[in-house]
């Protein structure tokens, strides 16, 4: 089973534990690291200084330079916030310059505040269908020497990618499935899906759902699932809890694990999970 580093921000005025934590997940053993990929957070918290945030590819590339080892990505980016092509550069980017560590975290955004801010807010349906194309045309400025691309949103004429991403085919894409249609995306191009405890379809049938379009594209095997809490953070941190969910996710089929840590405490926590838990499951990748 493999582990990725999660409940750490972007946010401003908390980057130095995210700089330290990083840093110490690349010593300790974890797989990867993931940031999420928002400008603005006071919607989403209520509180306005959550709106003062580093821009996370740059910062997981600044995070790149400092590690060795350690898988770089975003839990999630919202396709449809930036133009795909710009996004694709800046991935392939981080790929050559970590040697191969970077991860595109996949999803379609939810904060209509942050894209009025920045880009441009859209209903559900068109979201999704942007998340879609613009995952194609990631996928063939990756992979394809030039790009001529005319899709309902996004073009590309005579575009080219160079150099391309050191990982083959492409960076690892991880998928968070929430509704159907994102799942049914999963299914389509993810390499790592990961179903949320707070998702409205039970994970069972999610997970249905991702392995069916999977075998309709005939990819059952190029799809993994990661599984994990998230960290109640009104609560110390329960190790015992913490490895009851990592056998069950075992038991499951997860090939990957997101740590539930919380914020307080959060390196101790760290050093405690890494020591714990990671080294009863090294090698059951």
């Amino acid at each position: 089973m493999r582990f990725i580093l999660s409940g750490l921000g972007n946010w401003y005025n908390g980057w130095s534990l995210t700089d330290q934590a990083v840093q110490l997940a690349d010593k300790l053993g974890f797989w990867g690291a993931v940031i999420p990929d928002h400008y603005m957070w006071a919607e989403a918290f209520g509180q306005p200084q959550k709106d003062s945030t580093v821009e996370s590819w740059i910062a997981l590339t600044y995070l790149a330079a400092k590690t060795q080892k350690i898988k770089l990505g975003t839990i999630v980016t919202p396709i449809p916030f930036r133009p795909p092509a710009m996004l694709a550069k800046m991935v392939a980017t981080m790929d050559v310059l970590s040697s191969g560590r970077a991860v595109l975290g996949v999803g379609a955004g939810w904060s209509q505040t942050e894209f009025e801010g920045y880009s441009t807010w859209d209903n559900p349906k068109t979201r999704v269908e942007k998340t879609q194309e613009g995952v194609e045309l990631v996928l063939q400025l990756w992979e394809k020497p030039q790009v001529d691309f005319k899709g309902k949103y996004y073009h590309a004429k005579a575009a080219i990618l160079d150099p391309k991403p050191v990982q083959k085919p492409h960076p690892p894409l991880m998928f968070g499935g929430v509704g159907p249609k994102m799942l049914r995306l999963a299914g389509q191009y993810a390499d790592i899906c990961h179903i949320p405890p707070w998702v409205q379809i039970p994970t069972e049938k999610a997970r249905v759902i991702v392995k069916q379009e999977a075998r309709r594209f005939h990819r059952e095997d190029k799809i993994a699932f990661a599984a994990g809490s998230v960290a109640n953070r009104n609560q110390k941190f329960d190790l015992k809890a913490v490895e009851q969910d990592v056998e069950k996710a075992a038991k499951d089929g997860s090939l990957y694990y997101i740590a539930p840590l919380q914020r307080a405490g959060y390196l101790g926590n760290l050093k405690e999970f890494a020591k714990n838990v990671i080294p009863s499951y090294s090698g059951l990748d």
